[in-house]
This record gives C-alpha cells, structure tokens and sequence, in this order.
C-alpha cells in the first residue's frame, strides 16, 4: 500500500526527487532494496522506487517485458515438445528422461517470466520501498519458479554430461540405479536449494517485473552451489571431448601405420593394438552420433547460465551501498538534486554506476532463450510426421479394414503373394526378407526374420557325372561317336566351339 501524505511531508528536507526516509517506518516491502544515502548530516534521502526508472531511458520497464513475450514463445515450442514426448511412440520422438527432465526445468524458468505478465504486479510498496515475497504473491510465485527452474537445469545438465561421460570414457551404460538416482538427485537437489534460497536471502524485484534473489548469503546458498555444478558440467564435457579428440587421432595414426607397412608381416601385438582403437573410435562414433544434440545443448546452457551469473552478480554488487558507492555516485546525485529530478541531464553521470541498458535486456532474453534450444537440440522433424500419423490414425478413414486370402489378386506385386508355411496350417503375410508380426504395443511391427525352408526339407545336391559346371582336365574328355545316337556319322561336329 502506498503512503497516503502531501510531497511536502514526504520529502522533508530532502530535495526533489528524494524522499525522506524516516516519512516511512519499516512496515512492509524489502527495507534492503532502498537506494538511500546520507545527504545532509545523518538525514538519509532515498531515490524513489523503482531505482532503475533514474538509472535508465524511459520506457525501460516496457522493454523488459520483451523478455516476457519471449519466454511466452519459447513456453509453447516447450509444451509442444513435451507434448510430442508423451503422446507420440518412441520411434518418432527418441525420447529419454534426461531429456524430458531437462526441458521440465526450463519451463519452470518460462513460467517466471509469463506470471507477471498475468498478474500485473506492483513493483513498489511504497515511494521508496520494492515489494518481496512477503508483501506481493506474484513476486513469491515467479521468483520460485525462476529460483527452481535454474537450480533445475542446471542439476539435470549436471547428470547428462555424466551420463554421457561414462558411456563414452568408461563404457558404462547407465541403468536402473542410475535412473533412480538421478531422479532423485534432480529434483531433490532443486527443492532443498529453493528452500534455502527463499528461506536465508529470499527474493525481491530487483529490475524489470520479475523477482529476482536479493543480496544477502545469495552467494553462498544460490550462486556459488549453481556455478559449482555448473563448472563440474563444464569440465567433465571438456573431458569428454578431448577423449573423443584422443580416440580419433589414435584411430588415424593407426590406419597410418597399418598402410605403410602393409608390405611387411604384421605382428600380433600391432594388430591386436590397430583393432583396439579401431573398436574405440566406432564405439564412440556411434555414442556421438546418438547423443550429439545432448552434448550440444549442455555446452549452450552452461554458458547460458554463467554469463546471466557474471552479469547479475556484477550488478549486485554494484548497487550495495557503501563509502566507494557514494563516492562514485555523488555527481549523479547532485546532478539530481540541482535539476529538481530531471533524469535526462544526468544520465551519463549514471552509465558507470550500473550495467549498460543492453546488457540487462540481453541477460533477461537470453534466459527466454533456453525453450528454443531444448526444440533444436531435442525436438526432431519426425515428431511432425508422428503427429500428422497420429491424426490420420485418429481422425482419417479407415480403408481396406476386411483383408481376406483373395486380397493377393488386388496386387501384381510379388512382395504382397500371401505364402503357406510347409505344413499348410499357419499364414503369414511375407515380405522380401521379414514376417510381419502382431505387437500388442505398435500394432504391427516387423517380426524376426525367417530363414527357414518353405519347400521341404533340404537335400543334398548330387552332382552329375556328365556334368560340365566345372573343368576337367583333357585326358578325362572322350571322343563323341555318332553312332551310340541317331546322328547322321557324315556331319563333322567340333566340340572345341562349345564351352565345357
């Protein structure tokens, strides 16, 4: 609720744009948030709230919403995605729950920024004082969601670059303890970290119509454990990488070696060596291949995440107030003070007390960003044709849905003949090289192949004894006689012109 007193009263002896400090006792809003200063003697005046409307052009707030808006665009390419994850099959979407788990965290994250825009938060609680969680719901609610979703994805980056860490490096294949323990270690983590956060610094708006985590312990129990997982991420990729780098250059020279003594006998100890890092590089060739766009997008959200670090803290630390603050600060505000608030003036007083207007908006877009990674990275063009089949499935007409034995005359194509098995008792509609077989999940999908007889029981073939398949030599040949046949003895017959 906003202080209901004339300007006079307000400001004291304060000069316009300050307030008085003492014109408002500590009952509600976050008291740490005001930009005040002792100006004369130990009467402190305050900035009015927000402080970034007198440290930046007009229409800043407005153009903080563009963040928002983004994050709106990125929240639908996610439900899409996640959609795609739960109702297509497997074979169109590739799904794993490291995936799913991941793009969970950043929409928590997209759900920050597209609360405000719903709520319509007021920023300030009075002239002076910023709102919190205590004295604004829709501050509590976007600054937990946006708390949760960063220790979220990060956590779950965590766990990706480890599972791909040991498959590749130590030919481990993560299985069911694995699963269950990173469940658990995912969410658990996150949870624990937003209590802590909210509970010891909690959350306030800080710039823009997102709240943001206050000042105080925020590097102890917020930024310090995410950096830490986040360069824990970051330097088991770069192992992972240079393995991989280590693998293909050991497979190169060993093909190097292998040609230019190809003249000499090989010894056992070299091939069994070229085979080994021959076998490494397929091994991890066909780990990359499957897992490449995961491996791209840790790599995209760790940097995401330590820049938006950098940034916010540097910006914390510079609005603390202390001696080197108002030292540095003193030509703003008497630029202030002597112009009766015309911020215009002293703007370029202010550049070198805060972040520039453009790294601030890039911070906020580029945490929007996240969703439209997670389609690129994890989203597939077959999920298109997976929702396309579905609808057709769905909502399409059902052709040709009574198929009897008769049904091979429809077609002149040899790979549609329905054929008996050898006993005559079971039918299977046969392919060129599979049997299609009944799956209670898929509907029909293809079956083992069959590489039985269909014609009976194989015999052992008897070759001819006047058989000319294969050469003999000129001594077993004999002279043809015309008389053991009906041949005419006057016609001369050269069995040299006919292949033997």
């Amino acid at each position: 609720m906003l202080h209901m007193a004339t300007s006079s009263e307000l400001r004291g002896l304060c000069l316009a744009p300050f307030f008085a400090e003492s014109a408002f006792p500590d009952t509600g809003g976050f008291i740490s948030g005001r930009f005040c200063m002792p100006l004369t003697g130990n009467y402190t005046c305050c900035l009015p709230c927000p402080t970034t409307d007198w440290t930046y052009r007009d229409g800043f707030e407005s153009r903080t919403e563009i963040a928002n808006w983004v994050n709106v665009a990125a929240f639908v390419l996610s439900i899409y995605l996640m959609l795609s994850f739960i109702v297509l099959p497997v074979k169109f979407t590739h799904r794993h729950y490291l995936s799913v788990c991941l793009a969970l965290g950043v929409i928590f994250i997209e759900l920050a920024f597209i609360v405000p825009l719903a709520g319509r938060p007021e920023q300030c609680f009075n002239e002076i004082t910023p709102n919190d969680m205590r004295t604004s719901g829709v501050c509590a609610i976007s600054g937990a969601f946006l708390m949760f979703g960063g220790w979220a994805v990060i956590v779950w980056v965590f766990c990706r670059a480890l599972s791909l860490h040991l498959q590749i490096c130590w030919e481990v294949s993560p299985g069911d303890k694995f699963f269950y323990g990173a469940l658990a270690f995912g969410w658990i983590i996150p949870a624990v970290g937003l209590a802590l956060t909210l509970s010891l610094t909690g959350v306030s708006f800080r710039f823009g119509n997102v709240c943001h985590i206050n000042h105080k312990d925020a590097l102890q129990d917020f930024w310090g454990p995410l950096l830490a997982f986040a360069a824990l991420a970051m330097v088991l990729q770069f192992i992972t990488i240079g393995y991989c780098i280590q693998v293909y250059v050991r497979s190169l020279l060993d093909d190097k070696t292998t040609t230019n003594t190809s003249s000499q006998a090989p010894t056992y100890s070299g091939s069994m060596r070229t085979l080994s890092a021959r076998q490494a590089f397929r091994r991890v060739k066909r780990v990359i291949e499957l897992q490449w766009r995961g491996a791209s997008l840790v790599v995209v959200i760790i940097a995401e995440v330590v820049f938006f670090s950098v940034v916010f803290v540097s910006m914390d630390n510079s609005s603390q107030i202390n001696q080197e603050l108002i030292h540095n600060a003193t030509p703003w505000i008497t630029c202030l003070a002597t112009t009766n608030g015309d911020k215009n003036q002293c703007l370029p007083l202010a550049k070198d007390l805060v972040k520039s207007e453009g790294v601030v908006l890039a911070v906020l877009i580029i945490l929007g960003l996240s969703g439209f990674w997670c389609l690129m990275f994890l989203g597939r063009w077959s999920m298109l044709h997976g929702w396309l089949e579905l609808f057709r499935t769905k909502f399409g007409r059902k052709k040709n849905e009574f198929v009897s034995a008769d049904a091979r005359h429809l077609s002149n194509d040899p790979r549609t003949y329905e054929m008996l098995s050898g006993t005559g008792t079971q039918l299977n509609i046969r392919t060129p090289d599979r049997v299609l077989s009944p799956n209670p999940r898929e509907g029909m999908s293809p079956g083992p192949d069959l590489k039985q007889d269909y014609l009976g029981t194989a015999r052992a073939y008897v070759n001819p004894v006047s058989s000319y398949s294969y050469p003999r030599p000129p001594s077993q040949q004999k002279d043809w006689d015309p008389r053991s046949t009906h041949a005419s003895p006057g016609v001369a017959y050269d069995m040299k012109s006919y292949p033997g």
